[in-house]
C-alpha cells in the first residue's frame, strides 16, 4: 500500500464505522484502524517530501535503471 491507498482505507473504514452507529463494537475497531491507516498516509506524505531520495532507496523502489524522481524533478 502506498500514501494515497493509506489515505482511502483510512477514509473508507471512518465511513464504515459511522455506517455502523455509536452501539456496534466493530465501529470501533473502524476508527483505530482507520487511525493506523491515517498515520501511515502521513509519513509516506512526509517521506517524501524530506529526504525523498534515501526513503526511495530505503524502501526498495526501483525505477528500471532510473534513479528515482522526487515530486518536482525529472527522472534522470
Amino acid at each position: 500500500m502506498n500514501g494515497p491507498d493509506h489515505y482511502r482505507e483510512a477514509e473508507r473504514l471512518l465511513d464504515q464505522a459511522t455506517s455502523r452507529g455509536d452501539s456496534d463494537p466493530a465501529a470501533l475497531w473502524c476508527l483505530e484502524l482507520a487511525k493506523v491507516h491515517t498515520a501511515l498516509a502521513h509519513v509516506a506524505a512526509t517521506a517524501l517530501t524530506r529526504d525523498g531520495r534515501e526513503w526511495l532507496e530505503v524502501a526498495g523502489r526501483r525505477l528500471g535503471n532510473t534513479s528515482p524522481a522526487l515530486p518536482g524533478q525529472a527522472r534522470t
